[in-house]
């Protein structure tokens, strides 16, 4: 058997759902695989050279004076940052630094985390589905306007946000795929615009991968939970390919 696990980006450390079912299966894995080969430096440093939007976009490109200053108030006022820092950042990018504001906790951390702290103690290693490269593509591929859109979007409603986070969040708590999929599927969640290049093909490339990964070994999966849903999910599409998943 192999094993297929839901992430949580974000989470209150103390909300982590490990059980023994859970730590049974990465200690009994011969492999594990994430989005991204986490254990490796040159992905953390891939990763902040690939934050930059392409051509010299800077975020005042993308912003009326007005919208720009809205959104430099809030990164001084709500999240302690001058957004000068960030002026080369890619919108999607900056939207994600929203989130951590929306926990209710001091301690967040993501599960990502405590998976690597498990593989370590096991003497593990981690491999990853994707490259930092290839993931940074995949935001370059959303255009900047569009991504500023949302991050605009974003700063005006976080009040109403915070609410659908917690929904989120508590349906992930209590392993209610269902549920996690509804909220997901809802227009305000703002994944729809962008399903097939942030979930759907991921997900086709991940099974044609894993299926040659699993011919030979006892795989840990780990990926984010939204992966795992609908028909284009990790489920569905191992099950396609004749795959028992319970």
């Amino acid at each position: 058997p192999s094993y297929l696990f839901g992430t949580f980006h974000l989470i209150c450390k103390d909300d982590i759902p490990f059980g023994e079912q859970f730590k049974t299966a990465v200690k009994s894995a011969k492999e594990i695989y994430m989005e991204l080969d986490m254990d490796d430096p040159a992905t953390l440093m891939g990763g902040i050279m690939m934050m930059s939007m392409k051509e010299g976009k800077k975020l005042k490109d993308l912003y009326t004076p007005e919208e720009y200053k809205k959104i430099s108030d809030f990164f001084k006022d709500s999240l302690q940052t001058p957004i000068g820092l960030f002026q080369s950042i890619k919108p999607e990018l900056l939207t994600a630094l929203i989130y951590p504001k929306m926990m209710p906790c001091n301690t967040v951390s993501g599960v990502e985390e405590e998976i690597m702290q498990l593989a370590r103690a096991g003497n593990k290693e981690i491999k990853g589905l994707e490259t930092m490269a290839f993931q940074s593509s995949v935001f370059d591929s959303i255009p900047y306007d569009k991504q500023a859109r949302h991050l605009l979007e974003a700063i005006d409603s976080v009040e109403k946000r915070k609410i659908s986070f917690g929904l989120l969040l508590t349906a992930y708590k209590n392993q209610q795929l269902d549920e996690l999929e509804k909220l997901m599927n809802d227009p305000e969640s703002g994944i729809e615009d962008n399903r097939e290049v942030l979930l759907d093909n991921r997900n086709k490339n991940w099974v044609t991968q894993l299926k040659e990964i699993m011919k030979n070994t006892s795989v840990f999966t780990a990926v984010g939970a939204g992966h795992l849903i609908g028909e284009n999910g990790l489920i569905a599409l191992l099950r396609a390919e004749g795959y028992t998943v319970r």
